[in-house]
């Protein structure tokens, strides 16, 4: 059994569709992942010890999708020091703009990295990681690579 590299949480079971792009993007670069529903506000408890399990489960990095409100990302980044890359997803009348102020706006100390509003940033969210495990692991390095060498051609 492989042993899924990223984390991949989204807040409710109605993002799948939006975090979609990622886990294509993952799957392309061969990076394991595993998925899971965690709502920050409806099941706390989860989310706490989801932030403290994911590193004994050899997971490397974690993306956290999550609209409105959005505090997913820090709420996991505040149960660990695994790196957390958020993605403010556009599920609200703000369209998004809600949950990337509260992606961004994390106190010191409790980093989050944040990436665009949408698909683009669901995508990015997954180059992210995979330069973040491109230090570490070789054949995600090169894969990467190979992505952006493709980009320019």
């Amino acid at each position: 059994m492989i042993m899924p590299l990223v984390g991949v949480v989204m807040g409710s079971k109605s993002d799948a569709e939006a975090v979609k792009p990622m886990l294509e993007a993952l799957q392309s670069l061969g990076i394991s992942y595993e998925v899971n529903v965690i709502s920050a506000h409806r099941t706390p408890e989860k989310a706490r010890q989801y932030g403290l399990e994911a590193r004994g489960k050899g997971i490397e990095v974690i993306i956290a999708a999550a609209g409105a409100a959005a505090h997913l990302p820090g709420v996991l980044a505040s149960w660990t020091t695994l790196p957390v890359i958020g993605v403010p997803l556009t599920g609200s009348e703000l369209k998004g703009v809600d949950a990337l102020y509260s992606i961004v706006q994390m106190p010191a100390g409790i980093p989050v990295a944040a990436v665009a509003i949408g698909n683009a940033g669901a995508r990015n969210a997954a180059y992210l990681a995979a330069e973040i495990l491109g230090l570490k692991h070789e054949d995600i390095r090169k894969a990467y690579e190979k992505y952006r060498s493709d980009l320019q051609a």
